[in-house]
């Protein structure tokens, strides 16, 4: 009985643990094989422990050219979608426009629509326009791919807003640009900051839209796609593990930011 009722109590915290451990299983399986040293061409069973792949992480050929690709169009992705959906997320917030709710409505249009959708629309928009397919037609796809992701999060925040800190900056004498600067941005950044690394890591990670619109360009998604059906390379996996790890140290260091922030405001 004991037992029982310890469970009862913790059963959320258990089940809480559990799905977390089922979440991030694919990237233990993932950093494990990166330390593998496989046989022949596949790198599924475990054969060996070796850091020659971590030794040699370019040693694939054209890997680091395709993982270069896609960490640029990733970071202009994350520049272009991020100011655009700002401006668009505050227009929807604060002013009253015709066709709002149309617009409000068609911003979750790319979010709910297939991707494969998305991306025969931008490659038959490309072809009648006679643009030649590469960087920038990537770039211009993972654009628009990302704009309501980050509308999305920068809407929610402004929302909850108080306007009343912006009335009292203005009856401060501050001006409209002193106002957003040390007022407005300040308490916006938070979901400017969500809405721009769920950008980076949706343009980085994509390989639909991607695939459709690439031309020649071969992005890293693409790559270990073409490399799965001749063999992956060990390289891959010291790649994923990399960027876990980046994003695991991301996360732990605004975790820590805003603690001691909260700290020193208490």
């Amino acid at each position: 009985m004991p037992f029982v009722t310890w469970l009862k109590r913790h059963l959320v915290v258990i089940a809480g643990l559990l799905t977390l451990a089922y979440l991030l299983l694919p990237n233990v399986i993932v950093t494990l094989f990166s330390f593998n040293k496989p046989k022949g061409r596949f790198n599924y069973e475990w054969q060996q422990f070796s850091l020659d792949a971590w030794k040699q992480p370019c040693g694939v050929a054209d890997m680091c050219g395709s993982l270069s690709i896609s960490l640029q169009i990733a970071v202009w992705a994350t520049v272009g979608a991020t100011i655009l959906g700002t401006m668009i997320a505050f227009a929807l917030v604060r002013y009253r426009f015709r066709a709002r709710g149309a617009v409000n409505s068609l911003i979750f249009l790319p979010m709910a629509m297939p991707e494969v959708v998305m991306a025969a629309s931008l490659l038959t928009l490309f072809l009648n326009m006679g643009a030649q397919l590469g960087f920038m037609t990537i770039l211009i796809a993972h654009i628009m791919f990302c704009l309501s992701f980050v509308v999305t999060a920068v809407k929610a925040r402004v929302m909850s807003m108080d306007p009343r800190l912006e009335e009292a900056a203005r009856d401060l004498y501050a001006g409209p640009v002193q106002t957003f600067v040390r007022v407005t941005l300040p308490i916006a950044a938070p979901g400017i900051a969500a809405g721009a690394l769920l950008s980076f890591a949706l343009s980085f990670d994509d390989f639909i839209i991607t695939n459709f619109n690439a031309g020649s360009t071969v992005t890293f998604p693409m790559f270990v796609w073409g490399s799965a059906q001749r063999g992956t390379p060990v390289q891959i996996n010291v790649i994923g593990t990399a960027m876990f790890l980046v994003a695991v140290f991301i996360t732990l260091a605004s975790m820590v930011i805003s603690s001691r922030r909260n700290k020193q405001k208490a």
